[in-house]
């Protein structure tokens, strides 16, 4: 095995060493303990959910790493995997202050709120959490945080330098998804007083990682060589794979979102499965209408963008506009897809046409199809918010990765050269292969 000592790692381990020390410090604080018996169901359903939230990163990897060619499967997959340990101890020390902690002018939570989890421990909070256990309601943040910046890697797939991927992912975790988070999902938050409804994530996690991921691609410019002899995809089997892992876990990330063992978790559970079923129909029956083969591919992608479209409404809609909603959203992503192939823009694994689309569909929708307050019962305020707030969204996702990827440039070069990208970053950047 090669052994290399570089200088340039030294940084972050250290930082990692520095923050072992807080955490042993900060456990010096006891948490408190809960003085009143919690539901017994609600704890068990929450921690299902918790788990199959975690379970959504991993198959994120397998459906991103089935897409890309054989040289790149390794560093792909494990640019999602990495986000497991990142985010966690980011989100311990200070993400989960930035996104619940006490409301600054509802843009932000104060860092200091819960620093190293202080105080987040088995007593429920009396504003966020609705009655669980404040750890557990950390926990299952956290997996939502976890990710979204492993989402933005289809963008920037086979061609981004790993140690610029975890700058940056580091900078739009605090800096992009914690104040989205908090803007929509904290009582004080911007979003929330303005009334926008974002059941399980479509503006805070999709919306976020696909406009990240436009930026990204775009900065990035296109892979070296991409035209020639076509993209064969390394292992259309893990793609499937990935997706059922995919499919399953989003029960947790939707019904979880309840955050109780309740009707509305009922209604998100089946919500979910139905627009993801009807997204995958309608993209390959579209395909088919247009003389494309029907594919494996095809159905996986499908069924992940209504997944994506039915995240914001989940809860807030019946069974009925689910089918609507993902069969809508599975053909504009189908055709930004078909738009984005004849550009120079490459988002290698079209994350922006299915997320970021499918987010943004998903949050309109939401809006419509609402139960009470959407355009369908004849009210026009939900639908009003959502037009302002996707448009504050946008600008601040697209301004603030923009940045982002500037900062990171001045820190590391965000590509890798041209040999290393020709020789495949599997053992490029991590000395491994298939």
């Amino acid at each position: 095995m090669k052994t290399l000592t570089n200088s340039r790692w030294a940084l972050p381990f250290l930082l990692l060493l520095g923050i072992s020390l807080g955490g042993l410090i900060a456990a010096q604080t006891p948490t408190p303990t809960p003085d009143t018996p919690f539901d017994a169901a609600n704890l068990a359903w929450m921690l299902t959910a918790t788990g199959l939230v975690l379970l959504m990163t991993p198959g994120l990897s397998f459906f991103y790493g089935g897409m890309v060619s054989k040289k790149n499967v390794i560093s792909t997959m494990l640019q999602s995997f990495i986000a497991l340990g990142v985010i966690s101890i980011l989100w311990v020390v200070v993400g989960f202050s930035l996104a619940f902690g006490d409301s600054i002018g509802g843009l932000i939570g104060d860092p200091r709120t819960f620093f190293f989890f202080k105080g987040v421990g088995l007593q429920a909070h009396n504003r966020i959490g609705a009655g669980l256990p404040l750890l557990l309601f950390a926990l299952f943040q956290l997996k939502f945080a976890i990710i979204t910046p492993a989402l933005i890697t289809g963008s920037l797939a086979e061609r981004v330098r790993f140690s610029a991927y975890l700058v940056f992912m580091v900078l739009f975790s605090l800096l992009i998804y914690a104040p989205l988070a908090h803007w929509t999902w904290h009582p004080d938050g911007i979003f929330y007083k303005m009334g926008i409804l974002d059941f399980a994530g479509g503006t805070v996690v999709h919306m976020s990682a696909g406009f990240a991921a436009l930026v990204g691609a775009r900065l990035l410019g296109p892979r070296r060589h991409k035209d020639e002899n076509g993209h064969q995809p390394a292992r259309i089997t893990y793609v499937l794979l990935g997706t059922g892992m995919l499919w399953f876990g989003w029960f947790g990330f939707n019904a979880g979102s309840a955050l109780a063992a309740d009707t509305v978790a009922v209604r998100a559970f089946a919500t979910t499965n139905t627009a993801s079923a009807a997204a995958m129909l309608a993209w390959i029956f579209f395909d088919a209408i247009r003389g494309i083969k029907v594919s494996a591919m095809g159905a996986c992608i499908g069924a992940v963008v209504g997944l994506v479209a039915i995240t914001p409404a989940a809860g807030f809609v019946d069974v009925g506009p689910s089918i609507f909603i993902g069969a809508f959203a599975a053909i504009v992503s189908n055709l930004a897809v078909g738009i984005k192939n004849k550009s120079r823009l490459d988002d290698t694994l079209d994350v922006f046409p299915c997320h970021g689309l499918g987010g943004i569909v998903g949050m309109l929708l939401t809006a419509v199809f609402a139960r009470e307050v959407g355009l369908v019962h004849g009210q026009t305020a939900t639908f009003i918010a959502h037009l302002k707030g996707l448009a504050i969204a946008a600008a601040f996702s697209l301004a603030g990765a923009w940045l982002l990827f500037k900062i990171t440039a001045l820190l590391v070069p965000l590509r890798v050269n041209a040999e290393d990208e020709s020789l495949g970053l599997d053992l490029s950047q991590h000395d491994e292969k298939l």
